[in-house]
């Protein structure tokens, strides 16, 4: 029998990863793994995360650019900062910010 585990993490938080300089805002969460086996095992062996824990969809930004990253609940860490952020998405999801915690807009989802 698989047990699944809370968040950590909650939507609208911004987070940082563990071991690369990237940090983002989590826009959506997966209970367990759910990308494809392809891009898991493109992860060197010694890094690769397990599948049992939950996954966070992130608005992501590093030095570089912006895009959209899938990390596992392992390799995250709470940004504590302040720093803005500058991914151009975020203002398409969140409406602004309240303290550390980026606060949803009220999008039509099904």
């Amino acid at each position: 029998m698989t047990t699944i585990r809370s968040a950590k993490y909650q939507i609208g938080q911004v987070v940082r990863h563990r071991v690369f300089p990237f940090r983002g805002v989590v826009f959506d969460v997966d209970p367990t793994f759910d990308n494809t086996e392809e891009w898991w095992l493109a992860i060197p062996e010694e890094i690769r995360p397990s599948k049992d824990q939950p996954f966070y969809h992130l608005f992501a930004e590093n030095d570089e650019s912006e895009y959209i990253a899938y990390v596992s609940e392992q390799n995250l860490l709470p940004d504590e900062s302040g720093e803005p952020l500058r991914h151009p998405q975020i203002s398409e999801f969140f409406a602004g910010r309240d303290g550390p915690v980026f606060r949803a807009r009220d999008l039509d989802v099904n």
